[in-house]
């Protein structure tokens, strides 16, 4: 959305309006408004046409596009999924396994066989004759290594280390001797230079601290050190008495939120209070005494005389079900149940019994 009306400029106490903090002006905000306006304008019928292409897309993707594109999907599955799905599972599959079979009964089974007692054979005594070729061959070598490492020793080696105990040497220790007298002429060359580079070098932070560094360190210490001071003396007694006024609004505000505390306390709190303890809570007491626990109680003698009446119910009907079924089928026959288990009267009856018998025995 284009904001089309203008804020109202803020104002001050006296009247007077106030600059605005991002630095804008009257030219700015005058300027603004046209060109909001002229966006709008432009931009306005760009975004109906948009608005409208892209509502006459989903209708045109929901009533044509959409079911031309199902109907495509199910026709080409039906002429090219389909038959290629039967070709491969009943065509292509069958002649690949029968392929397949011949392949290993007139190609791989006669392969194997000729690996097995044609090749292998063969293989063996060519594998042994190429070992007693390469243990001649071997031994051919080792002869040949040998003639060589001597013609080598005697021709190379010998020759070799004469030319680097008489030649090389006498050279490379005169080469040294020349190489430490030029070292020493370049010591004292780059000892002088260094001498010529020492004093530029003095001369050079001679003039730049006469030129920089004194007149730099005069203005530190003359102007900007007690420059500083003040300020700092000025910034330190504008951050106390900032301090001073934090802390002394804080404790106005502490005393104006007590204050509203109380009153709130006293004008609320306190007659809800009295209120809930003094009216609501007698009143909810004689409500629950004299309306909702005989209620209770008659909810809970009602609940028990349902239930009574169901287990009536249930034993009138238990009590027809068995007087019907006694009338269909008859009586059942009931077995005569044996108490095995000897009443602790008749056994002491039948140990008196047997201890008289034994004493007139």
């Amino acid at each position: 959305m284009v904001d089309l009306e203008k804020a109202p400029p803020a104002r001050s106490p006296e009247g007077e309006p106030v600059p605005r903090a991002d630095g804008e002006g009257c030219l700015v905000v005058a300027v603004r408004l046209p060109v909001r306006i002229v966006a709008l304008v432009l931009v306005l019928p760009v975004r109906m046409a948009w608005d409208a292409l892209v509502v006459a897309g989903r209708f045109l993707r929901d009533t044509v596009l959409r079911p031309v594109g199902r109907a495509l999907a199910w026709l080409g599955r039906a002429l090219f999924v389909w038959p290629l799905v039967g070709l491969w599972r009943y065509v292509v599959v069958p002649v690949a396994k029968g392929v397949g079979w011949l392949g290993k009964v007139l190609l791989v089974v006669p392969a194997v066989w000729v690996y097995r007692w044609v090749l292998t054979p063969v293989g063996r005594a060519l594998a042994w004759c190429c070992a007693g070729v390469g243990a001649v061959l071997t031994a051919l070598g080792r002869g040949l290594y040998a003639g060589l490492a001597w013609l080598a020793r005697y021709l190379v080696v010998v020759p070799a280390g004469w030319l680097y105990a008489w030649v090389l040497t006498p050279i490379g220790h005169l080469l040294a001797w020349c190489g430490r007298g030029l070292a020493r002429c370049g010591r004292g060359v780059l000892w002088c230079l260094g001498k010529a580079v020492t004093g530029i070098g003095a001369v050079l932070y001679w003039t730049v601290r006469i030129l920089l560094v004194l007149p730099a360190l005069a203005v530190w210490r003359w102007v900007l050190a007690p420059v500083g001071r003040a300020l700092a003396v000025v910034g330190r007694e504008l951050l106390d008495a900032l301090g001073h006024a934090w802390r002394i609004a804080g404790h106005l505000s502490r005393a104006v939120g007590r204050a509203l505390a109380a009153l709130f306390r006293w004008t609320v709190a306190e007659p809800a209070r009295w209120v809930y303890r003094s009216v609501l809570t007698p009143v909810g007491h004689a409500v629950r005494d004299t309306v909702l626990r005989p209620l209770a109680e008659a909810a809970r003698a009602a609940g028990r005389a349902g239930r009574q009446a169901l287990r009536s119910a249930r034993l009138s009907v238990r009590q027809a079900r068995a007087d019907l079924r006694r009338t269909l089928f008859g009586e059942p026959e009931r077995t005569p149940s044996v108490d095995r288990r000897e009443p602790s009267g008749a056994k002491a009856r039948t140990l008196g019994s047997s201890t008289t018998a034994l004493t007139k025995d």
